[in-house]
């Protein structure tokens, strides 16, 4: 499929948002592997809506909106059944009418708060706690850790690493030195994430932050035991 140029930002937006039709959809992801200009827009989308996933909690459904909405519709005749003859006084252009503006009027109001629910999460944003850069043995930046507080965290690599099939990144953070270094999560594959570790005491300056290589599966020993492959002390937000 070919995109408009000027088009693919908002696709990819839409795409990450989840909020193409399923053929759409589709159509993105056979051309990710191709389109070099949509693989970059998605991925920035990703990077972008990043701390949305972090600051979310899972809300349960509200079964009264649906009720509502449902009770706000005209009642639909089962299958089979024959729409009763209206009265010789009744105006059927009206009714008609009137059902179709009841039918609009429900619809654009659950289009309303979908569209209100999605506007407040887009606009909610959630500054980190601290932000750590991570520089490897030669100075150079790796990764940016920002830590919200809230048992969640997020890991940007700055920078491409090789790691073999066996082995995996696992991310650590020192809280103190008398509890030693914690695991905040493996990474899935080489790329940024959001990870939801333990509970913690509320991250502070200077805090130590690194990326190990350890075997598939994590660190045996629930400490650090492969090579650091960067490392950096966290900074308050200015």
């Amino acid at each position: 499929m070919r995109f408009a140029r000027n088009d693919i930002p908002d696709i990819a937006d839409d795409y990450v948002l989840g909020l193409l039709e399923t053929a759409q959809a589709e159509e993105v992801e056979a051309a990710l592997p191709h389109d070099a200009q949509l693989k970059a827009a998605v991925a920035a989308s990703r990077e972008r809506f990043l701390p949305l996933d972090t600051a979310a909690e899972p809300v349960a459904t509200d079964t009264l909106l649906w009720q509502r909405i449902e009770t706000a519709l005209p009642a639909q005749p089962g299958p089979g059944a024959r729409p009763k003859p209206a009265p010789a006084n009744d105006n059927p252009g009206a009714k008609a009418g009137h059902g179709w503006r009841t039918t609009a009027i429900a619809a654009m109001a659950a289009s309303v708060l979908l569209v209100a629910g999605l506007a407040a999460s887009l606009m909610r944003t959630v500054d980190p706690v601290v932000v750590a850069v991570l520089l490897n043995e030669a100075g150079e930046v790796q990764a940016v850790v920002e830590d919200f507080g809230n048992e969640n965290a997020t890991v940007r690599l700055l920078a491409d690493f090789e790691v073999p099939s066996d082995k995996t990144i696992e991310v650590w953070t020192l809280p103190s030195k008398d509890t030693g270094p914690v695991s905040l999560g493996l990474l899935d594959g080489i790329r940024s994430a959001r990870l939801a570790g333990p509970a913690l005491p509320r991250p502070k300056d200077n805090q130590l932050y690194e990326i190990t290589l350890e075997q598939a599966g994590g660190s045996p020993t629930g400490r650090p035991t492969g090579p650091i492959l960067a490392k950096g002390y966290a900074q308050l937000p200015r």
